[in-house]
């Protein structure tokens, strides 16, 4: 997923700590304004726990939900494509839905958590990870893939039991259009559920500000619609 680097981060953003695949987990937690609310994941871009992860995170707690963005990388990030190229190959997939899974354990767990149930929205190579979550863990119940790929060999979608939103850049040379209607048709025909895959006039990671891709009418237009389908279905 080739990009131009961006400015260098300020390294990872941390203030929380929680148990996960047999070892202590880091990640930034976030919580609304009235303190309590629906859980929602909110994962990485292959950059790390950046800056615009963490706005992320702050932005949906604004919204009135309790946001846990883990931190996959422990601690490190990217300040260029090629490590960050680098960096998501290091992460076996296996390794990360384990990591991810043991955040959704802990998130339920919250006192603050009002949900039985969480959201998972995930940027680039997060939002193949809220697909290959969603794929395993039945607790997700709202997944928004953003430009999400998915490395290798596809995961089985026939547990699947989250409905589906998915935002994708029309202009995304690393996913195009057809690609984005081949993984639809496929998880509707193993999940017998047909997700919402739309598509916006923009490239990859059209959604983060920092970066030159930045595209700001198709970003709030899935913000918006990425908001209302996390309470519809949470709560």
């Amino acid at each position: 997923m080739p990009e131009r680097p961006g400015p260098a981060e300020t390294p990872a953003r941390q203030n929380t700590t929680f148990p996960s695949a047999g070892a202590t987990a880091h990640g930034y937690l976030a919580l609304p304004p009235s303190g309590r609310g629906p859980g929602v994941l909110v994962i990485q871009e292959w950059w790390g726990l950046t800056d615009h992860i963490a706005d992320v995170a702050d932005r949906l707690a604004a919204e009135g939900f309790v946001v846990l963005a883990p931190d996959l990388y422990g601690g490190s990030v990217a300040h260029d494509s090629e490590e960050a190229q680098r960096m998501a190959k290091d992460l076996p997939v296996s390794r990360g839905v384990e990591l991810l899974s043991g955040a959704v354990d802990h998130l339920l767990s919250l006192p603050e958590v009002t949900s039985d149930t969480v959201g998972a929205v995930g940027f680039c190579m997060g939002g193949g990870f809220v697909l290959y979550l969603a794929a395993v863990e039945p607790r997700v119940s709202a997944a928004v893939p953003f430009y999400g790929g998915l490395r290798g060999e596809l995961p089985d979608f026939s547990g699947l039991r989250a409905h589906v939103l998915g935002h994708y850049g029309e202009q995304d040379r690393s996913i195009p259009p057809r690609q984005v209607e081949e993984l639809a048709e496929t998880i509707r025909r193993q999940s017998g559920t047909a997700p919402d895959f739309r598509l916006y006039p923009a490239g990859h990671a059209f959604f983060n500000d920092r970066r030159p891709s930045h595209h700001p009418d198709s970003a709030a237009r899935a913000w918006e619609s990425t908001v209302a389908f996390l309470r519809r279905l949470l709560g």
